[in-house]
Formats: structure tokens, C-alpha cells, sequence
């Protein structure tokens, strides 16, 4: 079933890493990305055991809803279920749309990796998705052997599809403006905010360059 246009938040887009956030700082930072301003935070956390992932995902919904932002989970739609998240995120080789639509239900955001597949984005759009995502658009130090996608992609995928285009992949605050003026609607990042210690501050710093 294709989806309509359900409208996102328009904040920065944060997605959570492990290998970035020291377990006792991981609320903290969620906490401070939501009071900055983030809209979407996604948890990303694949190493941990499944009871930990479950106790840190509902300290992370708790904290992004008190921020004001949405939380989805990167991969596993039963977790988002679980526990109350706003949807979840699924790749090429992950859980399928209409099988996380079936559990989370008709308001649930589903996003989907494309990489710079405009096919793939077709096909996820024709399932139900909410949202599709491109990249990696620069060199990523969290992902560092990821396929580079040309910025054109969003010019072409804006032309082909009626769904919003969320950009990934080495964006910093110096680089986003080009991302939004090849089409994305919004930069999703995760070691431009988790790798220093100010991690309100890096929100804030993305949300002037869209100005």
C-alpha cells in the first residue's frame, strides 16, 4: 500500500552509536539532542545484550518524548513495539515494511535505507514507507567504507517520488547546506552531535545552517 504524505518533524535528524557514547552518558546526550532541538532520534545500538537494548531503549523513548523529539529504532520493529517508539528505521536487508507496518500500525514513521538507489526508494514508497534516506553523500567516519552517492540523487529522487528525502553520511554543519540545497529535507548524523562532549550545542549548530 503506498503511503501518503505523513509530515516528519523538522529538526535534526540524530542516530545514536555505541562506539561513540560511554553507556553512562547515553541518556544524558539523548536528553540534550532532544532539548536542542533534534526531531527524529534513531537508536542504533546493535552490540548490546537484548535485555540491555530493551532497558536502554525505554530510558531513550522517555527521554526523547520529554524533549519534544520522535524516536525510532534502527533494525528491529519488535523493540519498537515494545516499547512504545515512534516507529523504526529498516535497510536493504532488514525487516520489510509491510512486516514493521503490520506491528507498529498505520501512524508509526517507517523509514527506509536506499543507499543511492532511486528503485529501491520506488519500492519502498509503493510499500508504505514514510521516508526513504540517501547516502553515504560524504565520507563518513562512522560507516568509513560506505559507497559515496552523488548529491544528484536527491534531485532525481525529488522529481520521482512524493516521499520525504532524509540525506546521511559525513554531514557536518559546514557541508549541510549543500545537502539541502540538492533537495534533502532533512540531514540525519550521528558523529557531528555524539563525538564531543557538547552535544546540545552541535544540534544547534546544524539548525543555523539551515537558515
Amino acid at each position: 500500500m503506498e503511503a501518503g504524505m505523513k509530515r516528519l518533524p523538522t529538526g535534526l535528524y540524530v542516530i545514536t552509536d555505541e562506539r561513540l557514547m560511554r553507556r553512562r552518558d547515553f541518556i544524558k546526550k539523548v536528553t540534550e539532542a532532544a532539548a536542542a532541538g533534534a526531531g527524529i532520534i534513531q537508536l542504533r545500538e546493535k552490540a548490546s545484550a537484548l535485555r540491555d537494548r530493551l532497558e536502554l531503549a525505554r530510558e531513550a523513548v522517555r527521554a526523547a518524548h520529554a524533549g519534544g523529539a520522535k524516536l525510532v529504532i534502527n533494525d528491529d520493529p519488535a523493540l519498537a513495539a515494545a516499547i512504545g517508539a515512534d516507529g523504526v528505521h529498516v535497510g536493504r536487508d532488514d525487516a520489510c515494511v509491510e512486516q514493521a507496518r503490520a506491528l507498529l500500525g498505520r501512524r508509526a514513521i517507517i523509514g527506509v535505507s536506499c543507499y543511492g538507489d532511486i528503485g529501491l526508494a520506488l519500492r519502498a514508497q509503493k510499500a508504505g514507507a514514510d521516508y526513504v534516506s540517501f547516502g553515504a553523500c560524504f565520507k563518513s567516519p562512522t560507516k568509513p567504507k560506505e559507497a559515496l552517492v552523488p548529491l544528484s540523487v536527491f534531485a532525481e529522487a525529488r522529481r520521482r517520488l512524493k516521499l520525504p528525502l532524509v540525506a546521511i553520511g559525513g554531514i557536518t554543519p559546514e557541508n549541510a547546506p549543500l545537502v539541502y540545497a540538492a533537495g534533502a529535507d532533512l540531514v540525519s548524523v550521528v558523529s557531528s552531535v555524539f563525538a564531543g562532549v557538547k552535544t546540545g550545542r552541535s544540534v544547534r549548530m546544524f539548525a543555523r545552517r539551515k537558515k
